[in-house]
């Protein structure tokens, strides 16, 4: 009772500064709910199918493989590090009940090693519904791939190219059939440098991610133009911003004035299981079997930035790539 009277006391001693609290908690809840974003409501089932997510081991490449097992899929996480790429797997079929998750070995900084996942799924897998290109690196300082490609760009999307083409003849047999490209709203500050591709002249690590992440987004279109009619389709989306490890070359290099002013947001932005929603929504919504090509982000449809709508661009993308990986 002393406490319920001293609350009271408090309450009406100072009104201002309770309804300043408590329209600035509301109003922080609401920019939290805004924030999080749409949310996959398909209730598809994926059962007898099967899906490869690359990355799968972590942030939302693990989120989504938890949803697609749930719903029925057959899981291959397609992932670097063999020892979490397991533990993650076990975290998997835990969560969703479906034990019908298993792990490959994929370094998309290895075109060998690209190479040696797809002739694996071709050789053990009969179907291929959905193929999720994830995996991804950002803002890494200037390191190559063991092809002496720009890191981002081989990572985020010459592997990624590479082993779609490689696995696209067992899509096709799988029809109707999905390919789903994590791109970036960062793709919006993107250029592809087609004179220097590997921005040897001048290395700036988000101009690289941006031109890669721009790179998903003409691959799917050209995807797209070349799939015309075969049962598979193509799609890129924004995941959001998102609380993941993906930012780990960011953080260290960033100053300490900044890292200050960021923190609080960390309260805001995304967690896994909603950055997960819209490639969700690409690999399941029923309403999309008829699209191709597109852009989505929250669970919708949105117009990618004009570089993104190039197709002189994608498909001189598509040429360039194809003789980039051909070399090695």
């Amino acid at each position: 009772m002393q406490n319920f009277t001293a609350i009271k006391s408090f309450v009406f001693q100072y009104p201002k500064t309770i309804a300043v609290i408590t329209v600035t908690g509301v109003g922080l809840f609401g920019v939290k709910k805004w924030m999080a974003g749409g949310v996959c409501r398909s209730k598809a089932s994926l059962e007898g199918k099967t899906v490869l997510i690359t990355g799968g081991d972590t942030g939302i490449g693990k989120e989504t493989a938890v949803d697609l097992a749930r719903r029925g899929a057959r899981v291959i996480l397609a992932c670097r590090d063999m020892d979490r790429a397991n533990k993650a797997a076990a975290e998997v079929m835990k969560r969703s009940g479906n034990d019908q998750v298993v792990v490959r070995k994929l370094d998309l900084a290895s075109l060998e090693s690209v190479r040696q996942l797809a002739k694996d799924v071709l050789d053990n897998e009969e179907r291929l519904d959905v193929l999720i290109n994830n995996a991804g690196i950002v803002s890494c300082p200037e390191w190559k791939t063991e092809d002496g490609f720009e890191m981002q760009f081989g990572v985020n999307h010459l592997g990624h190219f590479l082993l779609t083409n490689c696995l696209l003849d067992l899509l096709e047999k799988s029809t109707p059939s999905r390919i789903v490209n994590v791109s970036s709203l960062a793709h919006e500050k993107g250029q592809i440098y087609f004179d220097d591709i590997n921005l040897e002249k001048k290395y700036h690590p988000w101009e690289s991610y941006s031109q890669s992440k721009l790179a998903n987004v003409l691959f799917t279109k050209e995807l797209a133009n070349n799939l015309k009619g075969t049962g598979v389709t193509s799609y890129s989306l924004h995941p959001g911003v998102i609380r993941t490890e993906l930012g780990r070359h960011m953080w260290p290099e960033m100053p300490l004035w900044k890292k200050v002013l960021f923190t609080p947001f960390m309260f805001l932005i995304k967690s896994p299981t909603e950055g997960a929603q819209t490639t969700i929504y690409c690999a399941v919504e029923e309403s999309l079997q008829n699209e191709s090509g597109l852009y989505y982000s929250d669970c919708a449809p949105k117009t990618a930035a004009p570089q993104g709508l190039d197709d002189e661009a994608a498909k001189k993308l598509w040429d360039l790539s194809a003789a980039m990986v051909s070399r090695t």
